[in-house]
């Protein structure tokens, strides 16, 4: 890989500077899923026992006024990592100041330490003025005074520029310090930037989701490079209208058709779509529904694949040597319009010697559901971030790490 990497860096007895992504959900005090706090493990431990002091910087939340920062502080993720790891964390429950300096100059090496939620940088005095989402470049000079080297672990916030990543980074670069990918960010690089630059074909994309407005870059970036892009979800409809198919009550961007019409003539029979729906006469998991194939009734609307297009979009997928998935085929988080989603993941879990790439919220959710997560090659923890990547964009908290 390019980029300096964890590994290529002297630690012992450096103050390491991490960005890592322990944007979990909390409620009440209590993490409901931990799964970003375990992915930062490899790289935290690696520090830890190359004598580093782990200084973790995360964001938590979305924070816009002063009320907003007791319920988004990061004291319980600092009581599970410190479990996770088996030994203490210190907490510092503020972002700059006396101190956050005296608790990071007291640290032994091997130690770690969490500072407070990020974010509460973007409130100051009660007034929303975005230092760190709006990348305050003093705010990332300070951090960056605060150690010796930075890592960014963090490929969710990767395609923002934040001052705690490229902030950090950019103030680290001008100082002559080193700023490299923890283990987890170079997994993301290797595997997504090898599905789209170097892909072992066949090469099958997966989009899902509700809108063709969300992926049409995605799309665009991958009708060069991929063999077939399996189109599902409620994006489907849009690509039927353009094709002046009838679309019942189906959900419909009217200012993307056209869009997808150019998609579909530029893609040909590269775009694969659905041949049949599950739909129901509401939006609503125990409305009336059944299996109808091609045009949409009038009164009706799809809310999942059927079962002809399942067994199609398997056929491609069979004999596919690398296959990424961002988006579900219908509207997973209802029981009677899962189906589809559900059978896409179990039937990638089956596929040997294939490169598999899962990325997104409710995709993940589906492996994770069915339990095939470890017959998959890489679950993207970035779903944002996986996307412009697959988009073909430059993402900042990327493009800020030192190349080798």
């Amino acid at each position: 890989m390019a980029k300096l990497t964890v590994s290529d860096l002297d630690l012992d007895g450096k103050k390491v500077l991490m960005r890592v992504d322990f944007n979990v959900p909390i409620k009440d005090g209590v993490i409901g899923d931990d799964n970003r706090i375990q992915a930062a493990l490899p790289t935290i431990e690696y520090v830890l026992n190359h004598n580093g002091k782990a200084i973790l910087f995360s964001h938590l939340g979305r924070i816009k006024k002063e009320d907003d920062k007791p319920a988004l502080s990061l004291r319980p993720v600092a009581e599970r990592l410190s479990n996770l790891l088996n030994k203490p964390v210190t907490f510092v429950p503020v972002t700059e100041g006396a101190q956050l300096e005296e608790a990071i100059n007291n640290m032994a090496d091997g130690s770690v330490l969490l500072v407070e939620n990020t974010r509460y940088e973007d409130v100051v005095n009660g007034e929303y003025v975005k230092r760190e989402s709006g990348n305050d470049p003093k705010l990332g000079e300070y951090w960056a005074s605060l150690g010796d080297e930075f890592i960014n672990d963090a490929f969710g916030t990767a395609h923002r520029s934040h001052a705690s990543n490229a902030g950090i980074a950019d103030a680290m670069r001008k100082d002559g310090k080193p700023v490299a990918a923890g283990f987890l960010m170079e997994k993301e690089i290797q595997f997504l930037g090898d599905a789209v630059n170097n892909p072992q074909r066949p090469f099958v994309a997966i989009l899902g989701g509700a809108k063709v407005s969300d992926k049409i870059g995605v799309i665009d970036n991958l009708l060069d490079k991929a063999d077939k892009i399996i189109i599902g979800g409620g994006m489907t409809y849009t690509f039927y209208a353009a094709k002046g198919m009838n679309i019942g009550n189906s959900l419909v961007e009217e200012d993307k058709i056209e869009v997808a019409k150019n998609i579909l003539e530029k893609g040909g029979d590269k775009i694969v779509l659905p041949v049949d729906s599950v739909v129901a006469k509401e939006f609503n998991n125990d409305a009336e529904h059944k299996v109808v194939e091609g045009d949409i009734p009038d009164g009706w609307m799809a809310l999942d694949i059927g079962p002809k297009s399942v067994a199609e979009f398997e056929d491609v997928l069979k004999d596919a040597k690398t296959v990424v998935w961002n988006g579900p085929m219908g509207v997973f988080e209802m029981p009677n319009y899962a189906n589809g989603t559900l059978e896409i993941g179990k039937f990638l879990g089956t596929l040997s010697g294939a490169t598999t790439i899962v990325g997104g919220g409710d995709s993940t959710a589906a492996v994770k559901q069915l339990g095939v997560s470890d017959k998959l090659t890489h679950i993207s923890t970035g779903g944002g971030a996986s996307l412009e990547y697959l988009e073909g964009k430059a993402l900042p908290g990327i493009a800020a790490i030192d190349n080798k």
